[in-house]
């Protein structure tokens, strides 16, 4: 029943999709991982996989976008976007003026071309809005980096965990030497990474780098062994049952599907 689902949608739930709320006009007060954040005029919220959210029960005159999407669409996107693994801790970005114009405009453009009637839009048109309202969050995110203090040292671990994992995404995979660079054990870097993503440091890399694969694969037809070898694989055959483990789908059964979806 409808009223079961909005009582489920508004208790603190775990996330498995990319989720953003504008707040256009008022305050509303989410809670992200537990944590109350207050938006106000031309303020965001972002919530990641994984990661417990609650929308807020009451949004009186309160004027808002909101988008989700999962990680096969984030795979179809050509950027990087580091904010999405929210190193400085800060579920809220704030936006100067004109960011704000300007994000306000590909929100309501995106509404326009998702829920508008008529023909359908070509979910490229929709991507391209899409690289664009994220490549403007990452660039609002990091922008007041210097006003955010991470001060639990396990956060900022966390933090240096994730980037250094994208930074040198296709060369180190191995999570002992992640955790030398980080002047810690691999079990108290397990401890880490457990408690602030569910997941352990081997599976957040593997989850990382399949989806830089399934980034790859839609835009080159490499063969599965040119992909293993740039992703810092050594055995082609060892990265083709990862991906089938991580995603449900072998490596030439993503690329049918990513052709079947081009023609349509």
């Amino acid at each position: 029943p409808a009223g079961v689902r909005l009582r489920k949608f508004l208790r603190p739930h775990k996330l498995d999709y990319y989720y953003f709320v504008y707040v256009d006009e008022g305050t509303a007060t989410y809670q992200a991982d537990l944590k109350d954040v207050t938006l106000t005029d031309g303020q965001l919220i972002f919530g990641v996989p994984n990661e417990v959210f609650a929308n807020p029960t009451k949004t009186d005159h309160c004027l808002h976008y909101k988008l989700g999407f999962d990680a096969s669409t984030l795979a179809l996107l050509p950027g990087r976007y580091p904010f999405l693994m929210n190193p400085l801790q800060s579920n809220r970005i704030v936006f100067n003026s004109a960011s704000q114009q300007r994000v306000k405009a590909v929100f309501s453009i995106l509404f326009q071309l998702i829920h508008g009637t008529g023909k359908e839009t070509d979910p490229a048109i929709i991507l391209a809005h899409l690289n664009s309202l994220l490549t403007e969050l990452n660039s609002a995110y990091f922008e007041g980096a210097s006003d955010d203090i991470i001060t639990d040292r396990r956060l900022h671990q966390y933090a240096a965990f994730k980037l250094i994992v994208e930074s040198q995404l296709t060369e180190i995979h191995d999570v002992s030497t992640i955790a030398g660079k980080l002047s810690t054990t691999p079990g108290q870097l397990y401890s880490i990474v457990k408690e602030f993503s569910g997941v352990s440091p081997k599976e957040w890399i593997t989850k990382r780098v399949i989806l830089e694969a399934q980034k790859k694969l839609q835009y080159s037809p490499v063969s599965v062994k040119e992909l293993a070898y740039e992703l810092g694989f050594n055995d082609p055959n060892y990265f083709s049952r990862l991906f089938k483990k991580t995603t449900g789908k072998s490596v030439r059964q993503f690329m049918t599907d990513v052709q079947d979806l081009s023609r349509k």
